[in-house]
């Protein structure tokens, strides 16, 4: 499936900002489910953009503005071909991969180890343990346990915009039984590994569909995430380990959970990926808008 996203981010700020430092995580990278075609990305004020790969192998954008300004509007633009993964196979029992990552005096570690461990969004922690494990029976495959949790999120949370925003902590949102796609995530992310297996955060897009006979809106989407675990009997697999799991829409896949799904970055949760953040001397209000379109170009 090829597919053209367009990402605008538009703050305005009262009184101006005097100087200014951005990064942005807003092109996608080359997986085993999608090709990147082409890439754009257009900024003002106008600043010089430099780029380069960050510590999860995301592509990463960053600049300066120097002069005051009382607005930034970032557009980026993308066009990618998604593609299916091989289908993969594993009984691998969650405690052979839970064990697989224990730590050992004197032996190489896993560089998965680093999704093992609790992170600022996603913390280790007994609410999370509690709720993750009447999926997590003794001798249970992984990948049955993980889908089994991921539909049980689905059943259980409710979906509600604006019920919460990225400082809500994902035990709050657990507790409350909703939130949005980020929270679910994290979520996840945070059940897994309070299991002791590694899980990742993903942001990404999602085509979605306009109802029967209507226009696409231009804007009208947003950007999604999810979360992936790690097999490390399937690492030389096109998956390369990882089979992606979203609860928002109970979907599940090998590298991906669909055609459908673009993914733009991995981390250990938002804070990793954030599709733009800054430092900013001076300001004071601001507001944001943000307009993501994702368009079949097939």
């Amino acid at each position: 499936m090829r597919l053209a996203i367009t990402h605008d981010t538009r703050y305005r700020y009262s009184p101006a900002v005097q100087t200014a430092q951005h990064v942005a995580h807003l092109q996608a990278a080359n997986t085993p489910c999608q090709t990147v075609i082409g890439h754009a990305m257009q900024v003002e004020p106008v600043a010089t953009v430099q780029h380069n790969i960050d510590a999860f192998l995301n592509h990463r954008a960053y600049w300066a503005l120097t002069h005051p300004h009382d607005g930034l509007w970032v557009r980026a633009y993308s066009e990618l071909e998604t593609r299916a993964t091989p289908e993969a196979t594993s009984a691998q029992s969650w405690e052979s991969v839970r064990e697989h990552f224990r730590y050992r005096a004197g032996q190489a570690g896993d560089v998965h180890s680093r999704f093992v461990f609790g992170s600022h969004h996603a913390p280790v922690h007994e609410a999370f343990l509690a709720y993750a494990q009447s999926s997590f029976t003794p001798g249970r495959p992984l990948v049955q346990a993980a889908q089994e949790l991921t539909a049980r999120m689905h059943r259980d949370l409710r979906y509600e915009t604006a019920s919460t925003d990225i400082n809500t902590p994902a035990l709050e949102a657990l507790a409350q039984q909703r939130g949005v796609c980020q929270d679910f995530a994290h979520i996840l992310v945070a059940c897994l590994r309070s299991l002791g297996l590694p899980a990742r955060y993903v942001s990404g897009y999602l085509l979605t569909q306009p109802p029967p006979g209507q226009a696409r809106l231009v804007g009208s989407d947003a950007s999604h995430a999810w979360a992936s675990v790690f097999l490390p009997e399937l690492a030389t697999h096109a998956c390369q380990g990882w089979l992606d799991l979203d609860p928002t829409n109970n979907r599940t896949g090998w590298a991906s959970p669909g055609l459908d799904y673009v993914r733009l970055a991995v981390g250990r949760d938002f804070a990793d990926v954030s599709p733009l953040r800054g430092v900013l001397q001076g300001g004071g209000a601001h507001t944001l808008e943000v307009a993501v379109t994702v368009a079949p170009l097939d």
